[in-house]
């Protein structure tokens, strides 16, 4: 009996998915297990398996397209089984019909080559072009109008052959507005969640800010003796960054200040007693937050390993939902882009935010004397449904002792 592929919620706040590839073709033999396509979800690129056995009879949705949660796309049964009755006589349940390629625009030719003049190709039922897989693939890499090109497959659908007739004009028709250039380029699902998750951060949430400038000649010092000593050691290769000490001494002021490592949650605010610390990692297409579980019970070695692996692992799309989610507090580092200072956007429902410059060289006063020193600038985004403007400056205070006197983080 045949068998509904249905997109499924991949991840806790997923809404809808983007089949990035099919991994079986249509008549490829499929077992219960097997990884039928890749989706792109509101943070990674999760498998889509399958939860029957026989074969792919239907692929309903092309790669590219996205599909809200539970929509169908595609079947599985027997070979020569009638799935008339799980389609419905619909060709799809995808949102959008045709994926627009996100490339730039070919450029003119100094000699404008004659547009194709044949008949336009013809359209699959919900208006999207017919093309082979391997020709859309092609298409987009391209940058190539599916819709300028006439098909010589069966029943006129576009092949790999057709694309290489395909003039430069081809490719420019579709980019080219009466004044100027440009490109549409559709949302990608993590985007997406982005734009959602700070509509409900920004304006709902009554945030304030505290700054703090921090001494960091101790740190500095502290982390050359660190990494000196691990090249001699067993650790050779790996380095302890300013990130991992600021991860280190928040997790551990957080522990000292449990009123900032809470939850809004509406009726109630959670205090959590374990400081499971986000790290802000940007991404291709924007922002994820992989999470360190228990910073506040980890080495500052620990801590470094698991920011570099999970930093990774969401650089390539590949982080479980389970390492991106129940984070207790945030930390934001741009220092590496020499930004001297700035203000985070809350992570809700978490209560809090640390957002962390660049370590400046700069002119200081100690003890009467103008000398050298070396500044760190952080800013705290607190919710003030939760933390009080002492509560926040209390937990910055035991920050910045901790950084200015960093042996107690170290190890």
């Amino acid at each position: 009996m045949a068998s509904k592929v249905l997109m499924e919620a991949l991840s806790p706040t997923m809404e809808e998915g983007r089949l990035v590839e099919w991994k079986k073709k249509e008549g490829d033999p499929v077992r219960i297990g097997d990884v039928i396509a890749e989706v792109e979800t509101d943070k990674a690129v999760m498998e889509l398996v399958a939860r029957a056995e026989g074969v792919l009879l239907k692929q309903l949705v092309p790669a590219g397209a996205t599909v809200a949660v539970a929509k169908l796309v595609g079947i599985v049964g027997q070979p020569g089984e009638d799935i008339s009755a799980l389609t419905g006589g619909a060709p799809a349940q995808a949102s959008a019909s045709k994926p627009v390629p996100a490339v730039a625009p070919a450029p003119l030719p100094s000699s404008p080559a004659a547009p194709l003049t044949t008949a336009p190709p013809p359209t699959a039922p919900g208006g999207r072009t017919k093309a082979s897989p391997l020709a859309k693939k092609v298409a987009r890499e391209r940058g190539l109008d599916l819709g300028a090109i006439a098909g010589s497959g069966p029943e006129g659908r576009i092949v790999l052959r057709d694309l290489d007739k395909a003039t430069p004009a081809t490719a420019a028709a579709s980019a080219a507005p009466v004044a100027g250039s440009f490109n549409d380029v559709p949302l990608t699902q993590i985007r997406k969640t982005i734009a959602k998750r700070l509509a409900l951060s920004i304006g709902p949430i009554p945030t304030f800010y505290l700054t703090t400038e921090v001494d960091m000649d101790r740190t500095w010092e502290a982390r050359e003796a660190l990494n000196s000593a691990g090249q001699r050691g067993s650790e050779a290769g790996t380095k302890i960054s300013f990130n991992d000490i600021v991860m280190k001494a928040t997790a551990a002021a957080l522990k000292a200040h449990p009123a900032c490592n809470a939850w809004w949650q509406d009726d109630r605010i959670r205090y959590w007693n374990d400081v499971h610390l986000s790290v802000a990692v940007a991404v291709e297409d924007g922002l994820i937050t992989p999470v360190v579980r228990n910073a506040d019970r980890k080495s500052l070695r620990e801590i470094s390993a698991e920011v570099k692996e999970l930093a990774g692992r969401a650089k390539e799309r590949r982080l479980k939902p389970e390492e991106y989610t129940g984070g207790t507090f945030s930390v934001s580092n741009l220092g590496m882009f020499d930004i001297d200072q700035f203000t985070a956007i809350i992570n809700p429902p978490e209560a809090g935010i640390l957002a962390v410059g660049s370590i400046v060289e700069q002119a200081v006063v100690k003890q009467g004397a103008v000398v050298p020193g070396r500044r760190l600038r952080l800013t705290m985004s607190c919710d003030h449904r939760v933390i009080d403007g002492a509560t926040g400056a209390a937990f910055l205070r035991t920050l910045k002792g901790m950084l200015e006197n960093p042996l107690a983080i170290v190890y």
